[in-house]
């Protein structure tokens, strides 16, 4: 594997080596602190999303748009594994689900506003087709596709105690059939774009199939890439697509009290929630959901609920909510990744204070608990795993300015993760870096060797890259060469 060399400004390391008292100050009790959060990119993260992936979201992206700095854009992926060809029956969000993007705009990790996603099935030809379209498809009302997807977008803001609709029977971009079937799906992923009107200002929304953003070399499962590092460099999730969310508002929109300047930090996470009882007709098949609503997934951070969490404890953690995360503690102080790296490479598992006893993560804590002070730390904190952003830290996308780092803050990049995360961040190699002790002295350049996505992302709305058509004969190859 090359290695990749890192330059570390100073100003980047006296910011978090300066920030590392402060966390300690939030009065955190750091050897009773171990969670079993999600900071999970959670592709098949646990027993019960494995078994239902239409409630199994893989990553959760915020970030100040591209192409409109005045507003934050928030990207939420579903179902992993998406294979290109995977009919009959292609990919859809569920219904009678709730699929939520909360925001805390106060450090009390409640949400202050939520974005709620519902869906509706529509079939054209029920009795009379199998198939999911029955022609080229050019248009979203194309009466050739047989089965589609209509949603609701509503933003309920709790401290107010309002539900506003934001978007009403939209129709939802298809699964990209290939190009058969689906001549132009740039035409359709177009069509699907809808403007919505906020409070704040304009916005928009795009619900439909894009290509998986996430890159990473998933051989990490296998004794952490072949017990040897042999197994590194080549991107597992190339070549298969999710079905995405993604919604772009003005930052006053979210910002508490539609200020910036005196309250710029927001802590985000994604849940699903679904009725406890989900009865079928035994005359005719049909489904209907009873009960309450109940959360059965939740993701904050990338890759906590897969390296993080204990798999007894996984499911647990997907109903649990942010403010009770205190219950959760000694697997962030005491990772058990590192205890795995120790234990396949003998590399000792680094200690932010060897004066105390045990293993002691204070930097881990302020990345996936708290946020850094000065830079994405909420005033009066409350510890709990999300994904915190800082809507004041200028733009700085690929190509647009010096600094631009793939590896987030700690490649002096404040506009990184996990200052927020964007599409290009390369969550693997950061998040492996800082769990070996970057952030305490301990500068490392360990990486899966999978730099970049397979495909490029858009500088423009809706961001993401197209879907994988599923007439590609060789979908999970061909994809840019990696280091």
């Amino acid at each position: 594997m090359e290695e990749i060399a890192i330059q570390h400004t100073g100003s980047r390391k006296k910011l978090i080596s300066g920030a590392l008292a402060a966390t300690l100050a939030l009065g955190l009790g750091v050897s009773a602190f171990a969670p079993r959060g999600s900071d999970a990119s959670s592709h098949r993260e646990a027993p019960l999303t494995s078994a239902e992936p239409q409630i199994d979201q893989t990553d959760l992206y915020t970030f100040t748009s591209p192409d409109a700095p005045n507003t934050v854009t928030f990207v939420s992926n579903w179902i992993p594994f998406e294979e290109p060809a995977g009919g009959p029956n292609f990919f859809s969000f569920a219904e009678g689900v709730r699929y939520d993007v909360k925001i805390s705009n106060d450090g009390d990790a409640l949400p202050e506003t939520i974005y709620r996603w519902t869906f509706q099935n529509h079939i054209r030809y029920p009795d009379t087709q199998f198939l999911y379209n029955i022609g080229q498809v050019t248009s979203l009302n194309d009466p050739d596709l047989n089965f589609f997807q209509t949603y609701d977008l509503k933003v309920i803001q709790k401290d107010a105690g309002t539900v506003r609709t934001l978007v009403n029977d939209a129709i939802v971009a298809p699964s990209d059939v290939g190009k058969g079937s689906m001549p132009s799906y740039e035409v359709l992923r177009d069509e699907a774009i809808e403007n919505i009107a906020t409070v704040s200002g304009p916005g928009k929304s795009y619900v439909g199939q894009a290509n998986d953003s996430f890159f990473l070399d998933l051989r990490l499962f296998d004794l952490l890439y072949g017990g040897d590092f042999s197994e590194v460099g080549d991107d597992t999730l190339e070549g298969f697509n999710v079905n995405t969310m993604v919604l772009q508002v003005p930052k006053t929109e979210v910002a508490k009290g539609g200020n910036i300047a005196s309250n710029p930090v927001i802590s985000v996470w994604n849940t699903a929630a679904r009725r406890t009882i989900r009865v079928q007709d035994k005359a005719t098949g049909a489904l209907s959901y009873k009960g309450r609503f109940v959360q059965v997934s939740r993701l904050g951070n990338p890759l906590v609920n897969e390296v993080v969490v204990p798999l007894g404890s996984k499911d647990f953690f997907n109903a649990s909510k942010p403010k009770n995360d205190a219950q959760f503690l000694p697997v962030v102080n005491e990772p058990i990744l590192a205890k795995n790296i120790e234990a396949v490479y003998g590399i000792p598992q680094p200690d932010s204070d060897p004066n105390r006893p045990g293993i002691q993560r204070s930097d881990l804590i302020q990345v996936f608990l708290t946020g850094i002070p000065g830079l994405n730390q909420p005033a009066n904190v409350a510890p709990s795993e999300l994904l915190r952003f800082n809507l004041t830290t200028p733009l700085c996308e690929e190509g647009t300015c010096a600094e631009y780092s793939r590896l987030g803050v700690i490649g002096g990049d404040n506009a990184g993760y996990p200052n927020g995360r964007r599409l290009a961040d390369d969550i693997l190699d950061i998040s492996v870096q800082v769990v070996e002790g970057e952030l305490i002295g301990n500068p490392n350049d360990l990486s899966d060797g999978v730099d970049r996505d397979d495909k490029e992302f858009l500088d423009f709305f809706p961001f993401v890259s197209l879907p994988t058509r599923g007439s590609d004969p060789n979908p999970h190859e061909g994809g840019p060469e990696t280091p």
